[in-house]
């Protein structure tokens, strides 16, 4: 299995950000088999969805409803209302998994690979990328 981790800067704000042409680029001259991408994180988590059509906005607006940053939360460290982060990966796994057939990722016409994020509290992250081939 060939592995490699890659850092993405999402901000101080809640995001769904595309690493579509990151995980493509990483697959590219590997062959068939399945990309796996997995973020080592309590607080954010990878999504196949459309973007740019307004359904990445459409996500953050479905997890600030299902999960409002409120004073709801037992876990209360960091930011108000943090404690939704650490919920939103139950709701948006940490990790997605996508055919590769020689070379490209076989999604579908308008599938992207995100990494959804919702904590404001840090900005870094890590994603690893690993390949298995076929």
């Amino acid at each position: 299995m060939h592995s490699e981790v890659i850092q993405v800067h999402t901000g101080r704000r809640e995001v769904v950000l595309d690493l579509t042409a990151r995980c493509a680029e990483f697959a590219a001259d590997k062959g068939d088999g399945l990309l796996h991408v997995f973020v080592p994180h309590a607080t954010a988590g990878v999504a196949i969805i459309e973007t740019g059509a307004g359904s990445d906005d459409d996500l953050l607006a479905a997890l600030r409803d299902l999960l409002p940053a409120d004073s709801r939360w037992r876990h209360r460290h960091g930011t108000p209302g943090h404690g939704r982060d650490h919920v939103m990966p139950a709701l948006v796994p940490p990790y997605a998994t996508v055919p590769v057939l020689a070379g490209r990722l076989a999604l579908g016409t308008w599938q992207s690979v995100c990494l959804v994020d919702l904590n404001v509290d840090n900005p870094d992250r890590e994603v690893r990328l690993s390949f298995l081939a076929g």
